[in-house]
């Protein structure tokens, strides 16, 4: 239950939740995709909780093995090493591939799945970090015609189908990368999968991106702690995930600094640079995790001005908090306002 202090955050969708199957709470935990899982669940009668493990684990491993650019061995691996032409994939591959690329174009490439070559030029990808730079100031910094060269080969644009073979096209060192939706997506699918076996009432996370369907037995919602940007003086922030996900985009977890500046993981596919707009964190709720997730890294790319009229324009639940020269400020969605207002 939220302290009277806290910010707290209900769904407006008005839906209202069925009582769940029994009065136990299992508790299921891992790893995979580079960081933590864990589920929450209320199970059915006759549900068997190694079952779920193993189809929890199980559905972990069939995404990584599709989408993992730091497996060799995965489907988009092995399609980023491909010589040029057009290699057919397999049906999940394609379909969230399609995803990705229709969310490249409503955002115009500000959540892109075709960055992988600049990625891993900024030090970010399976090659690894930047090399130091020997004088004490962090990491060396990519060169002028090296950063041309990779946003050659990087962008949604320049990515082509043969939509009748279900093949997708390597012009040659191109490199996707769906890291700005996968955690989302294998939230849903293990959220999906849950639901499939009979276990309404749950709630899912890997690494931060988290999505809640049904409540818990004594008929309380999935409460949990939005994440804040380092140094935010702003109230704890809670929000109920019934029937909704949560994803947070910030800079204060992959970087590196060279030359007194420092340098986040998140890549604007414009300019090929990390982001330099002041963009502390951006968290997004949504009815799904990969969307939320998309749309975190969406309006991180975007920025304190254009990322704030979007997000209002598409009615999206969102936060952003900004660097300024006063300190850390947030900034609201009209649809995120309406939740805490929900939550008074």
């Amino acid at each position: 239950m939220p302290r009277p202090d806290n910010r707290v955050l209900i769904p407006t969708h008005g839906r209202k939740p069925a009582s769940p199957p029994g009065t136990v709470i299992w508790d299921l935990t891992g790893e995979s995709m580079g960081t933590r899982w864990s589920v929450r669940l209320v199970p059915p009668p006759a549900l068997d909780r190694a079952a779920v493990q193993s189809a929890v684990e199980a559905e972990l491993a069939r995404i990584v093995g599709l989408f993992s650019h730091w497996d060799p061995r995965s489907e988009l691996s092995r399609l980023n090493a491909a010589p040029p032409g057009f290699w057919a994939v397999s049906e999940p591959f394609w379909a969230l591939l399609n995803q990705a690329m229709d969310l490249a174009d409503e955002t115009n490439g500000a959540v892109d799945p075709a960055l992988g070559t600049l990625v891993d030029l900024w030090g970010f990808g399976p090659p690894g970090p930047r090399p130091l730079n020997g004088f004490g100031t962090g990491c060396t910094l990519p060169l002028e015609d090296e950063i041309a060269a990779a946003r050659a080969l990087s962008g949604w644009g320049i990515v082509r189908f043969n939509r009748e073979a279900r093949a997708v096209q390597q012009l040659g060192g191109v490199r996707l990368d769906l890291s700005a939706i996968a955690r989302g997506h294998a939230v849903d699918r293990i959220s999906e999968r849950l639901t499939a076996m009979g276990a309404t009432h749950h709630l899912v996370e890997i690494g931060g991106e988290r999505r809640g369907a049904g409540v818990k037995p004594d008929g309380m919602p999935w409460w949990v702690e939005l994440q804040q940007a380092p140094g935010a003086s702003g109230l704890r922030t809670v929000a109920a995930l019934f029937d909704l996900a949560c994803a947070t985009s910030g800079d204060s977890i992959h970087r590196f600094e060279a030359y007194g500046q420092t340098y986040s993981h998140t890549l604007d596919g414009r300019t090929g640079r990390p982001v330099e707009n002041g963009i502390a964190s951006v968290t997004v709720l949504a009815e799904t995790a990969v969307y939320a997730d998309a749309m975190a890294t969406a309006l991180t790319v975007m920025g304190p001005e254009e990322g704030p009229a979007y997000a209002a324009a598409m009615n999206i639940a969102a936060a952003l908090v900004v660097r300024t020269a006063d300190g850390l400020t947030e900034t609201v969605t009209p649809a995120f306002a309406a939740m805490m207002s929900a939550g008074t």
